[in-house]
């Protein structure tokens, strides 16, 4: 397949989710489920074909100039291993969602009957052809116009409820992420300014100084996006929008986009000054420590998902910091873990929709017996915990094992590397118990007056978990063997 095809279906993948979102908009209502699913689905196929596309190319990396102002590009696409496997993930999760809302947003959820409103579903495709926009771009101006445009369809879907409380949490989100934003408006200015180009291969060019000066500008923004520290406030709040919309922001898109953001800088980036590794890592370990003093109170089962995610998108960010320091393999992990958190972490937040929506209440006091009354809830939920926890077989622990041995490996020889990789495995082992014992609160036993009384588990509900399941198991083996 040529450059010119696997471009063309990359471009179509991105723009059939804004056509459909504006389609969505400008029909009635009665279409937009099967629309925004459509939409997702030609888009997933696309991006699955680029993705075979580039295997079958035998090509390592592929760029296509899209669009030029005085010779300069400022529109482009860069396909390489990292890229065209988190477009099909991001944009195949944004899918299975989208087709979980069609049976989440209805009169029969028992938390928020709600009809289903043309809206949601506008929003949450262009929201996945952003997260495709983001993956696929090779200039500082193409991820800063995706990054923007995944900022306006996540205000628009927190707040999604009407609530004064949902509208609040929206605008922190907003807010917040347009704070951190400008670092990425200042490093597209400094780019251009210091390497005459917005290319983010140009970053190989420049001297340590800017170098270290526009990383740093990129990376403020990342955390942003990504809920860490100091910015994490905006995630948790964000709980207030429909289940659906915290699976996506939380899986495979808002959280996402800062973590693939800085993931396709440093591949391009040649060389990178040790001061921005130790910013990363430093980063990572405090947000990792807070994020899990945090969710030890949380009896809401959202919000522990919420800081359990900050938690987890800081060991993506503690792999990064470690290939700054020389390690490939923790550099791999920590796109593995991009890609199995994915999965795993989607598969956790629609367990916890499907209990408001079975059960009203998704308060883990409140819910116990699960594995009698609802098995496929009690099993969704046992992968999940224990994929996030790194326990094997499942796809967390490869992808923390790959990120834990290539830190080992760059850290040998300084103590204060060592003692923050440490610190990490700790806080995974404690991750584990405490997981462990809401799994031995919410599963075994006789149902609780909330779960005996709950009803049955829509089939489409059932039919995306046993997907979302059999992707927890096998997605670290796809990542592994396609990143070597």
């Amino acid at each position: 397949m040529t450059i010119f095809m696997i471009s063309a279906l990359a471009l179509t993948a991105i723009l059939i989710p804004f056509i459909g979102g504006f389609l969505i908009v400008a029909t009635p209502r009665p279409m937009a489920k099967a629309m925004s699913v459509a939409a997702g689905a030609v888009a997933t196929i696309l991006t699955i074909a680029v993705w075979l596309g580039f295997a079958f190319s035998g090509e390592e990396r592929l760029t296509v100039s899209l669009a030029s102002v005085g010779g300069v590009e400022v529109i482009g696409f860069v396909f390489d291993k990292m890229s065209v496997m988190l477009g099909a993930c991001f944009v195949g999760i944004g899918l299975i969602i989208t087709y979980y809302a069609t049976s989440y947003l209805s009169e029969g959820n028992r938390e928020h009957a709600d009809k289903p409103r043309r809206r949601f579903f506008a929003c949450f495709t262009i929201f996945i052809g952003a997260m495709a926009g983001v993956v696929y771009s090779s200039t500082l101006v193409g991820l800063l116009v995706f990054f923007e445009i995944t900022g306006i369809c996540s205000w628009l879907l927190i707040g999604y409820y009407g609530t004064k409380t949902a509208e609040k949490a929206a605008i922190k989100a907003l807010i917040l992420t347009q704070v951190g934003a400008l670092g990425l408006f200042i490093a597209v200015g400094f780019l251009f300014a210091a390497a005459g180009s917005f290319e983010i291969q140009a970053l190989a060019n420049l001297n340590e100084h800017w170098k270290a000066v526009i990383l740093i500008c990129i990376l403020i923004a990342s955390w942003a996006k990504s809920a860490q520290l100091p910015f994490y406030m905006w995630l948790p709040s964000a709980m207030e929008a429909p289940t659906p919309v915290s699976a996506y922001l939380h899986g495979a898109s808002m959280v996402k986009v800062g973590v693939a953001v800085v993931a396709r800088v440093l591949a391009e980036a040649g060389a990178i000054p040790e001061v921005v590794g130790w910013v990363i890592v430093i980063g990572a370990i405090l947000t990792l420590l807070f994020s899990f003093f945090m969710y030890l109170p949380q009896k809401d089962m959202k919000r522990l998902l919420a800081f359990s995610t900050i938690s987890q998108i800081s060991y993506i960010f503690l792999g990064f910091g470690f290939f700054v320091f020389g390690s490939e393999l923790a550099f791999k992990g920590s796109l593995m873990h991009i890609f199995n958190h994915a999965f795993a972490k989607t598969l956790f937040f629609l367990v916890a929709g499907a209990f408001s929506y079975t059960m009203g209440t998704r308060m883990f006091p409140q819910l116990k017996g699960v594995l009698k009354k609802r098995p496929i809830l009690g099993v969704g939920f046992a992968v999940a915990a224990l994929a996030i926890s790194g326990i094997p077989p499942l796809n967390g622990f490869f992808s923390k094992f790959a990120i834990f041995a290539g830190s080992f490996s760059a850290a040998h020889g300084n103590w204060l590397l060592v003692t923050i990789i440490v610190v990490a495995l700790v806080e995974t082992v404690a991750c584990f118990a405490w997981f462990l014992k809401w799994m031995g609160h919410v599963l075994p036993g006789e149902p609780s007056e909330a779960v005996a009384k709950s009803d049955p588990v829509p089939g489409v509900m059932t039919g995306v978990f046993i997907v979302l399941i059999i992707m927890t198991v096998c997605s670290s083996f796809i990542a592994a063997a396609w990143l070597g």
